[in-house]
């Protein structure tokens, strides 16, 4: 038990939704949608948020902050903030199907083309900044915008401060393939031609953001992924109180895994290797599901024996787009979230 335990039981107690009018996980009314806490960064948690928001509706997206290239990068380095990219990447997947929220979506995501500053800024990533510091609370801010888009969720920081994500790469320069160097900054590690053997963050014990926290303890569900491994999904199991709050919640958790290794950080790397790494960071951690492609998993016994680590079950399903690209399908990637809700612990009918 770590010393940061008490504060999540007060967290617990504080958190709305437990009390005694049936709410809490212990009596969910009948009727009502799960409580859906997703984690993760970038295009992957886009994927995920775009089929969970089909799904149910309360849905909270908790989003990786150490992004330091294009745009984000160059606000954080300008003006001190939280990178605002894939907080704007989130908020615009949880944007709705007609026509105020495809609007929304396109407008937040749209990058400005000119020959001077304001060239590939995209225009969510400056509304955030400016009412961040207009309200001097990234929380309040956002949940701002997401009114404003007609968001089906609420979108949240992981942590109070924007982060450095570090790796230790083997071969990062291929002329000495052999040796280990320490690579810093989210879109270096990305792109590294070198094997990523660890990640960490810097600060070291970053805080989180209390609102993330309480949503983890409270969630029926939690899904982690998918997204680049080390740079959008483990970097949530290196804020301590964070990773506190996931041992702890009471809350089930599904893993969905990528459709295909990444070029750089996850060159090469099988399904259950996957697996291993996020052992290697988060060796407490638990599972319930392990979600893949089922035409991506050519050895489905080894990903079974490394889902038991977890204590997870694994889950094959069709949720790749049929076009042939390694993306996710949101109708497919749907149904193999409801399904595994109604079949794996489902408190009552939630639809």
């Amino acid at each position: 038990m770590t010393a940061r335990t008490p504060r999540l039981s007060r967290l617990r107690r504080l958190t709305p939704g437990r009390g005694e009018d049936g709410a809490g996980r212990s009596g969910r009314r009948r009727g009502a949608t799960p409580k859906v806490v997703a984690l993760g960064g970038g295009q992957g948690l886009s994927a995920s948020l775009a089929a969970l928001r089909r799904i149910t509706g309360d849905l909270t997206a908790v989003v990786t902050v150490a992004d330091d290239g294009g745009s984000s990068g160059r606000l954080r380095e300008e003006l001190g903030v939280l990178p605002p990219g894939d907080l704007r990447k989130a908020l615009a997947a949880l944007c709705g199907d007609d026509d105020w929220g495809q609007t929304w979506a396109r407008v937040i995501q749209h990058r400005f083309q000119s020959r001077g500053e304001l060239h590939e800024h995209a225009v969510g990533n400056l509304l955030i900044v400016a009412l961040w510091e207009q309200l001097g609370d990234p929380v309040q801010a956002l949940d701002l915008v997401g009114k404003l888009l007609g968001a089906q969720g609420r979108v949240l920081p992981m942590s109070a401060v924007p982060l450095e994500l570090q790796a230790l790469v083997k071969g990062h320069d291929p002329a000495r393939p052999e040796d280990v160097d320490t690579v810093r900054g989210q879109a270096t590690v990305a792109l590294t031609p070198g094997e990523v053997l660890s990640v960490q963050v810097v600060p070291g014990d970053p805080p989180a953001v209390p609102e993330a926290v309480a949503a983890v303890l409270d969630a029926d569900w939690v899904v982690l992924g998918p997204g680049s491994w080390f740079s959008s999904v483990i970097p949530h199991l290196l804020v301590p109180e964070l990773l506190d709050a996931l041992v702890e919640t009471k809350a089930r958790k599904v893993l969905s895994l990528n459709l295909a290794p990444q070029p750089g950080e996850t060159e090469g790397f099988s399904p259950q290797r996957h697996l291993e790494v996020l052992a290697r960071h988060a060796p407490k951690l638990a599972l319930d599901v392990v979600l893949a492609d089922q035409a991506a998993v050519p050895d489905r016994e080894s990903l079974a024996d490394a889902a038991k680590r977890f204590g997870a079950a694994v889950e094959l399903a069709p949720v790749a787009r049929q076009d042939g690209s390694p993306k996710h399908d949101p109708e497919l990637l749907a149904a193999a979230y409801d399904r595994i809700f109604r079949m794996h612990g489902r408190i009552g009918p939630w639809r």
